[in-house]
């Protein structure tokens, strides 16, 4: 299921104690969406990296100072005093952990407590992990843990529209305006896992890394996206590039919305309509509408929506208000 239903999921569980595993390829945002659930409730997350522990250090370390041993509780669990009395503990690459780690987890997960320790009543336990097919170091989870969750296989949105829940996450956090446009056009380019034995490859991950050297020069630009997405995303993305730079001035088109010259490739109306809704501010966002309506409706839809979830004051203007009165079939998300 793609983010968006499996943060539905993953909050129902949440909500009755139900400790769940989220399956995925790399990259695609399962921690971020562990972590967009503890910033909306406010709650504390701690993310243990099984893979990279001892299963002996889950006991602790033990105090010999009184007549009998017992064990100093694990500083990196959450404690309530310091962490807050409600959040996850986020057991991520569990399935790359040693076995002996895995079936240490089976008292955490289930019965809520290792060693001396007790997870507070507050904190859920939420895990995540990429599957054997991903060729990611993962291992076959044990029955007996596995039997311990709930699971949630998680995919990457990989669809064309305006509400690809990459590309929304892209224009919340403020990426360029040109890869935005890109995965606009190229959405098959969101995510795609590696066959043969390429080190590089596109995933939501590695793109919001590659939107760092959009900026740099075109002669060294090329080679440092391919370093981080692939060869061939990166070579289709310097293409975009290219068309991107060529379309008319933006400002030219709000100072003239009915003249201005249309693009006739589709990287260049995707380009553009990317670009326009990046730029508008209350006073140009009717001259933006004049323009962009003399595209085919897709690139109206495209351009509304982007523009009102980066700036929701477009909203309240009359130009947006015309437009939701003939889209009433477009939701915003």
């Amino acid at each position: 299921m793609h983010i968006k239903s499996a943060a539905l999921n993953l909050t129902d569980y949440l909500d009755e104690d139900t400790p769940a595993f989220m399956w995925g390829p790399p990259g695609i945002g399962k921690s971020a969406i562990a972590v967009q659930i503890k910033t909306e409730r406010k709650w504390g997350l701690i993310d243990f990296r099984a893979s990279t522990r001892d299963s002996v250090a889950l006991m602790g370390l033990p105090d010999i100072s009184g007549d009998t041993t017992k064990w100093k509780v694990p500083d990196e669990f959450p404690q309530v005093e310091r962490d807050g009395p409600e959040g996850i503990l986020f057991l991520d690459e569990l399935n790359a952990a040693p076995p002996s780690m895995m079936a240490a987890m089976f008292g955490l997960v289930l019965d809520r407590k290792v060693g001396d320790y007790v997870l507070p009543p507050g904190w859920r336990v939420v895990a995540a992990g990429n599957r054997q097919s991903d060729r990611a170091a993962a291992q076959r989870l044990p029955t007996a843990l596995a039997n311990r969750f709930a699971h949630i296989d998680v995919d990457p949105d990989t669809s064309a529209g305006h509400d690809n829940v990459h590309v929304e996450h892209f224009n919340n956090i403020g990426l360029d305006p040109q890869l935005i446009a890109f995965l606009r056009f190229r959405p098959a380019l969101i995510h795609m896992m590696p066959k043969n034995d390429e080190r590089a490859f596109p995933t939501p991950r590695s793109w919001e890394q590659a939107a760092k050297y959009l900026d740099k020069p075109s002669s060294r630009r090329l080679s440092l996206v391919s370093g981080v997405v692939g060869d061939g995303a990166a070579a289709e993305l310097e293409g975009f590039l290219r068309v991107y730079q060529n379309l008319p001035s933006l400002d030219l088109v709000l100072a003239n919305p009915n003249s201005a010259p249309l693009p006739e490739d589709p990287a260049a109306r995707f380009a553009i309509s990317a670009g326009l809704a990046r730029k508008v501010d209350a006073r140009s966002f009717d001259n933006g509408m004049a323009y962009i309506q003399r595209l085919p409706r897709e690139f109206e839809i495209m351009f509304a929506v982007d523009a009102v979830r980066r700036d929701p004051g477009l909203s309240h203007t009359q130009a947006f208000t015309n437009w939701a009165v003939r889209n009433q079939d477009v939701t915003l998300g």
